[in-house]
């Protein structure tokens, strides 16, 4: 048993490691290009703190832990928004971009809706699962929501393209060490993935916790980490937008990208009770939405971020109860 939890732990640094480098090759490249920091957010940088997910996600699908996939994916949102915002308001009010607001939570909330409607078989089928073809349609929407952002920006970045011309001769941020950067993280976060899985799993089955637990838990947390350590750092710094941006964006690469990989490859059951979670799931965007509109200033002050670590350490405690 302590070699499965060393075993988790070892994972869960390469995780964090391996994504932060992949991060800091990509961020280095949106940087050399002149990319606006919100298109950052929402697209590269969510991306890369979410392949600990996806990683995570094709492995247990290789291993038919279906449990795992659904439970990391719907775990991995609760925590980002219950957990990692409610500490990043904490730390500082977060400021709520407009087109965040207006765009982003709303298709947010959708995403949440479309996964309940395909986990309780409203689109067909006998059972209640995510089969392939659902899985195809999500890696589709994933394809949408990619291209949002890139229009909503290719003006700004048309307008800038002199600069950009510049910007590629800046040595500062050199595009072979950025690739370098990038497949070193990849590597780190395959070898990441596959302790994690591996020791959760058997951890899991040792103590009489089930997969589905464990990914809504244990490996959620674990695989958010490189969201909560990049944003603390992007507020921090006061790169609100970046920090924003990579915890909504994730949300969305998750309930879209990750979740439709992992149907795509296998199918993923729903019992009542991740259909619960994921209910919850939609009841926090309401009420980070709300938030946004809840002030003049559109941010999530203090007291919205208490009030998000209190229901997520109510989630927590009645998982176990």
């Amino acid at each position: 048993m302590l070699i499965d939890i060393l075993l988790i732990i070892l994972g869960f640094i390469l995780l964090v490691l391996g994504a932060n480098v992949l991060i800091k090759g990509a961020s280095n490249i949106a940087k050399k290009f002149h990319i606006p920091e919100i298109l950052v957010g929402l697209t590269i940088v969510a991306i890369g703190t979410s392949l600990p997910e996806l990683i995570v996600t094709i492995i247990s699908a290789a291993k038919g832990s279906t449990d795992l996939i659904a439970g990391n994916v719907i775990g991995s949102n609760l925590a980002n928004l219950l957990l990692i915002l409610g500490v990043m308001a904490v730390i500082k009010p977060i400021d709520i971009e407009k087109t965040t607001k207006k765009i982003y939570l709303p298709i947010l909330f959708a995403s949440s809706i479309v996964i309940i409607a395909m986990g309780l078989g409203i689109f067909g089928g006998e059972k209640a699962d995510i089969n392939k073809i659902e899985g195809i349609v999500l890696l589709l929407f994933s394809v949408i929501y990619f291209l949002v952002p890139i229009i909503l920006q290719i003006k700004n970045i048309k307008q800038s393209s002199e600069e950009n011309e510049e910007a590629k001769q800046d040595k500062k941020y050199s595009l072979i060490s950025s690739i370098i950067y990038i497949i070193l993280g990849a590597i780190l976060l395959k070898y990441g993935g596959d302790f994690v899985v591996d020791g959760s799993t058997n951890f899991a089955s040792k103590i009489g916790i089930s997969e589905r637990v464990i990914g809504l838990t244990i490996v959620a947390i674990g695989t958010s980490l490189p969201e909560l350590i990049t944003s603390i750092i992007a507020i921090i710094k006061h790169d609100d937008d970046i920090a924003e941006g990579n915890i909504i964006g994730s949300c969305i690469v998750n309930s879209f990208l990750i979740l439709g990989t992992g149907a795509a490859l296998i199918d993923i059951p729903f019992d009542e009770n991740l259909i619960k979670n994921l209910f919850l799931l939609v009841g926090a965007t309401l009420l980070i939405w709300l938030f946004s509109y809840a002030n003049k200033e559109n941010r999530i002050n203090r007291n919205n971020g208490i009030l998000l670590l209190c229901i997520y350490a109510l989630y927590v405690i009645k998982l176990f109860i």
